[in-house]
């Protein structure tokens, strides 16, 4: 008789109910909430990664009269510390690319990369040149546009444009096992103003951001 008392008092007893099915969510909610962190942090990792590369583009467009390689390290300054939140000078690269028409004729006719400067450590095959390095299409037609297939941009005749690439290794908030770390890449592109002479000149002091050079 006792036992049946003491386990019909268990059965009735809702004391610790809350606690215990605290206890069994738990795990599904904390799930959840580290994977809303780290899909709020990719989404602010890739919106910082198309402001840099926006902003890079523009600001080597903004150049007036003549540019030399003061300015364009600047410009590319700039763009790490746009990220610098997110360690992008270590875990990025920006390539900064002068394109223009190559003023040939016939089937040679088409683009023409006159400089190009990058910086930034990453250091992958996706942050590599994608349309080409320096120099390509100066003589001939294997350059007709810059960009991904259905979204080229090429420069108009008798201008320039500055195009700009930027890849990214993504630096999780919470772990590399809910998102992994996937290279994040944005290109942006805007038309040179007021600028006379496209030719990069040397500046005192100044040592060009080659791309060779994998540094942060």
């Amino acid at each position: 008789m006792a036992a049946a008392a003491t386990l019909r008092r268990l059965r009735a007893d809702r004391r610790g109910l809350a606690l215990l099915e605290f206890a069994f969510t738990l795990p599904l909610v904390l799930t959840l909430l580290l994977y809303g962190l780290e899909i709020a942090n990719y989404g602010l990792a890739s919106l910082r990664v198309h402001q840099i590369a926006a902003t890079a583009a523009d600001n080597a467009a903004r150049v007036r009269d003549s540019i030399n390689e003061a300015d364009v390290n600047e410009v590319l300054i700039g763009g790490k510390i746009v990220g610098e939140r997110m360690d992008f000078a270590s875990r990025g690269r920006i390539i900064l690319s002068d394109v223009m028409p190559n003023g040939q004729t016939g089937t040679n006719a088409g683009q023409k990369i006159l400089w190009q400067r990058c910086t930034g450590a990453l250091n992958t095959p996706e942050s590599q040149p994608k349309y080409g390095a320096e120099g390509k299409g100066a003589t001939d037609g294997t350059l007709q546009a810059m960009g991904a297939a259905g979204r080229q941009i090429a420069a108009s005749p008798n201008s320039a444009m500055i195009f700009a690439e930027v890849t990214y290794r993504y630096k999780p908030v919470v772990s590399s096992t809910l998102l992994g770390t996937p290279i994040l890449r944005s290109e942006a592109s805007f038309t040179v103003r007021e600028r006379n002479a496209e030719t990069l000149k040397a500046a005192t002091g100044a040592t060009a951001s080659v791309c060779a050079n994998y540094t942060a």
